[in-house]
């Protein structure tokens, strides 16, 4: 095969109406639909309609001021995210407003689903939110255990624009939702205000076969429309790529949107990977330029290191010092950001002591 062969890449996923129909009454399985089979024929026939048309984005409206082309059609939802983020942004810049804090919890077990035992993830967030609550900041929590929890929440898969042209990857993210494909129920144009208001973001989480939580990995993934994402796609006319590598290759400022804020992670293990965890967010955080608070703002470790899982609980209960760490992060968080909303600078730690000091 040519490089030239290779270039040509794959045909289109374009599967025959049959096909669709399977695929698409698979979600009325339950007898409950029986019933109504006349009813969802006509709603194939219309699914099957957008979907042969593309119609990924059937609501438009044109941009308007502000926009390089006004006139260009946008997708009303895209228009309602980024409302959303530039409300969150005043709030966060509003020198009134109480800084807020955005605690992540990165685990996606949880009581209501089949394990019927809340995390020990879950524990340690719950453990850092007086904290911050104490010390005066408005907290978000930020649960992504809802993803296997809850009804109709999907953070679905960066397609990876970037890697043809940073312009091309629009802040927010214009890929989701896709009426055409069913790709809807897109959680992250409520997840990006979230990151935008919050002066500081605590991530908690635990490590997953040496990575983190796949829920907690595509909204990584997705956040990439944040460090250096274009905020006006009229500019490219939606995904044109011609436009967006035009555009970068003429000088591409790459804005980085979420820069200045202080983060604090937390990850735990039972027997590997959580020092390696811990350095890659620590590395992708700091790449968005995000700002580590201090040497007690990060802590990796194991809970019931090599022992039963059916004991873990009770080992995070006995575990004074494990508890101690997080408490430690979330003030060094906390103080470090009540220093950049001062114009101070300092130690965020200076008055913790560590509970291990080996």
């Amino acid at each position: 095969m040519t490089e030239l062969d290779v270039r040509k890449g794959m045909p289109p996923v374009k599967i025959a109406r049959e096909e669709f129909e399977r695929r698409y009454r698979s979600q009325f399985a339950d007898p409950a639909f029986v019933p109504l089979q006349r009813e969802l024929d006509a709603v194939v026939d219309a699914a099957w309609d957008a979907y042969s048309h593309s119609r990924k984005s059937p609501v438009t409206r044109k941009a308007g001021a502000g926009f390089s082309d006004p006139d260009y059609e946008l997708s009303v939802d895209w228009l309602a995210a980024r409302a959303a983020i530039l409300e969150a942004q005043r709030r966060h810049d509003d020198i009134r407003e109480n800084p807020r804090i955005l605690i992540i919890n990165g685990s996606t077990r949880s009581e209501h689903i089949c394990p019927g035992e809340m995390s020990k993830t879950w524990r340690m967030v719950k453990l850092a939110e007086p904290v911050f609550s104490g010390m005066g900041f408005a907290v978000d929590i930020l649960d992504l255990s809802r993803l296997t929890a809850e009804f109709g929440k999907n953070i679905h898969p960066c397609k990876s624009c970037v890697s043809t042209a940073m312009p091309l990857c629009h802040w927010p993210c214009s890929c989701y939702p896709n009426y055409s494909l069913g790709q809807t129920g897109d959680w992250m144009n409520e997840i990006y205000p979230l990151w935008v208001a919050a002066h500081g973001i605590m991530i908690v989480t635990p490590v997953n076969w040496y990575h983190v939580p796949g829920g907690l990995k595509a909204m990584i993934d997705r956040l990439v429309c944040a460090d250096g994402g274009n905020p006006d796609p009229t500019s490219t006319h939606g995904k044109k790529a011609v436009e967006a590598k035009a555009l970068e290759l003429k000088g591409w400022p790459y804005p980085r949107h979420l820069a200045g804020r202080h983060f604090g992670l937390i990850v735990h293990g039972d027997s590997v990977g959580a020092e390696g965890v811990r350095r890659t967010l620590s590395d992708w955080l700091t790449d968005m330029h995000l700002i580590l608070a201090g040497r007690f703002g990060e802590m990796d470790g194991y809970i019931g290191y090599m022992e039963k899982f059916a004991t873990s609980h009770q080992e995070l209960d006995e575990n004074h010092a494990f508890q101690r760490e997080v408490l430690n992060t979330a003030v060094a968080l906390g103080r470090a950001v009540q220093l950049a909303r001062s114009g101070q600078f300092g130690d965020p730690g200076a008055e913790l002591s560590d509970p291990a000091p080996k």
